[in-house]
């Protein structure tokens, strides 16, 4: 409990990690799957891929039993009860409940009882794409497969003092922040300790402290 006590509160406080997720891409055109390799334990994950709808029974139709995903709702800054996992021998099945959907550019918390590897079936999102960036905490992903630093790479057009925390599936805790600086004296910012680099399927918990109103994160992507 302890464990899982730290993850959920420590989504919300002034703790963070720098972690990098192993992943396997494969694709053809716009269709293709990635396998996201999964700890005993937490992390924090994300659908990379559409699906004919994103919700947990279509997205990932098996896992191990007791498995647990915890969506963070940034209206109320607190985590929802959890969809869990429950697996029948009889019929040798097993289904989620709640059945919630996890969209590409989301992110959640994954409770595994066991070492796997979670795959992710679906079209690519492709064109004009919108994140949203909530006021204060949210768990983010990149909202296409593509790994890379957040800003050079993935396009999150960063405001002062944006953070950006990892949890670090290895240690099941958070390490330092990554955190935006602006200087309005030479109209320049750069990230510190460096630019946060994400993985495909990862989430990470993002902390938007700019005051604006219904801010994005935008993409234009094309596998073509």
């Amino acid at each position: 409990m302890r464990t899982k006590t730290l993850l959920l509160s420590a989504a919300v406080l002034a703790a963070g990690l720098s972690a990098s997720m192993a992943q396997s891409v494969f694709s053809v055109n716009a269709v293709g799957y990635v396998n996201v390799p999964v700890v005993q334990g937490y992390q924090i994950i994300a659908n990379p891929l559409n699906n004919s709808n994103n919700t947990l029974n279509v997205i990932l139709p098996s896992v191990a039993d007791n498995t647990k995903i915890y969506r963070f709702n940034p209206a109320t800054q607190t985590y929802g009860a959890p969809s869990t996992f429950f697996f029948d021998p009889d019929i040798n099945a097993g289904a989620w409940a709640p059945d919630v959907a996890v969209n590409p550019g989301e992110g959640v918390v994954l409770f595994s009882p066991a070492a796997a590897t979670l795959t992710f079936v679906g079209e690519v999102p492709q064109g004009s794409l919108t994140n949203p960036l909530p006021a204060n905490f949210s768990i983010r992903s990149s909202i296409v497969p593509q790994s890379g630093g957040i800003t050079s790479q993935l396009n999150l057009a960063p405001k002062d003092n944006d953070t950006v925390y990892f949890f670090n599936p290895a240690t099941q805790t958070y390490q330092a922040p990554y955190t935006f600086f602006f200087d309005p004296d030479t109209n320049t910012g750069a990230w510190a300790p460096s630019e946060p680099s994400v993985a495909v399927g990862q989430g990470f918990v993002f902390k938007n402290t700019s005051g604006i109103a219904n801010r994005t994160w935008d993409r234009t992507f094309s596998v073509n």
